[in-house]
């Protein structure tokens, strides 16, 4: 299993900003020669030999929400983990773990929020975002996020990966940019509908 620290030290530090939304086959397969079968083994459900320290809470949402989809690109195993992520990024969150991080890593501790097709989850990250990391571009991206599922009720370019039927609308959507239809129609007061767009 891998340790905390090594998690960290690739991800935020390594990697940084520049790659962490850079879609890259060869960081794609670095990261699965390194974490998949770590990731393998707690999706199968091996407790995590780690403490819960601020740092170890990163490293944990980092393997079962970012990873994943890095390793699995266009795969419904993307997803498989977002329920474990999510339980952990609200207790982090809730015993202000994030707070004893700095830097754009905090934004870890709220995308499992943010991944969740569940609208109460999309509502706190937008909270979050706007209360713990403002002036960050993360913020538009929350807001784009959750207008999607006030939209849709979940999202539809996750469909063809999770073996979903997409409706007429949804594929509308997707034909138009999909997410980046999202992005460049939300605004600062949260709209940005596909419906004002119909």
């Amino acid at each position: 299993m891998v340790e905390p620290e090594e998690i960290c030290r690739f991800w935020v530090d390594e990697i940084g900003p520049d790659g962490w939304y850079v879609q890259d086959e060869a960081l794609d397969a670095d990261i699965r020669a390194r974490f998949l079968e770590s990731w393998e083994a707690v999706a199968a459900g091996a407790r995590l030999p780690w403490g819960w320290t601020a740092r170890e809470v990163l490293a944990r949402l980092i393997l079962v929400d970012q990873f994943p989809r890095n390793m699995f690109r266009g795969d419904g195993r993307s997803f498989d983990t977002d329920g474990m992520a999510r339980e952990w990024s609200k207790w982090a969150v809730a015993e202000r773990k994030d707070a004893r991080v700095t830097g754009l890593a905090q934004q870890f501790f709220y995308l499992p929020l943010m991944h969740s097709e569940v609208l109460a989850d999309q509502d706190a990250a937008v909270r979050l975002f706007l209360t713990r990391m403002p002036g960050t571009d993360n913020l538009r991206h929350a807001r784009a996020h959750r207008q999607v599922i006030r939209d849709f009720g979940q999202f539809p370019y996750r469909n063809a990966a999770l073996g979903r039927p997409s409706s007429a609308r949804e594929l509308a959507y997707l034909e138009a940019g999909g997410y980046r239809w999202s992005l460049n129609h939300v605004d600062d007061a949260g709209g940005g509908s596909w419906g004002s767009h119909e």
